[in-house]
């Protein structure tokens, strides 16, 4: 069911404890954890602790949780300070977009330069 945890969900595992993890922020409705394989300096992964597929899913049900995970992210690149040179926040979705664990997540990205359009 949307919302509820999943037993075969990484990030679901991460969220209950049951995975370990990096974590760098927590919130009521969001945790923010660094990227076991990052891409740049900075490369937190934010997830809402409520399962959804995807970011259309979660902003179409839970918007308020949609916009704590962007005010998390803008949090994460403040306290890695990557706020003055620049972030990126990449939302991912489906697997043809490079989405490889389907639980809504936000990429922040920093710490280095990016070229436009990404690749």
């Amino acid at each position: 069911m949307a919302g509820e945890p999943q037993a075969d969900c990484l990030f679901c595992k991460i969220v209950s404890g049951e995975v370990p993890a990096t974590v760098v922020r927590e919130t009521e409705t969001t945790v923010a954890f660094r990227d076991i394989n990052p891409q740049a300096p900075t490369h937190v992964l934010v997830i809402p602790r409520s399962h959804y597929p995807d970011a259309g899913a979660l902003a179409t049900v839970e918007p308020g949780v949609a916009a704590d995970v962007l005010r998390e992210a803008a949090a994460v690149a403040v306290g890695d300070g990557t706020d003055g040179s620049g972030y990126r926040i990449v939302f991912n979705t489906g697997a043809g977009a490079g989405q490889t664990v389907f639980h809504a997540h936000a990429h922040v990205l920093g710490g280095r330069g990016f070229n436009w359009p990404p690749g």
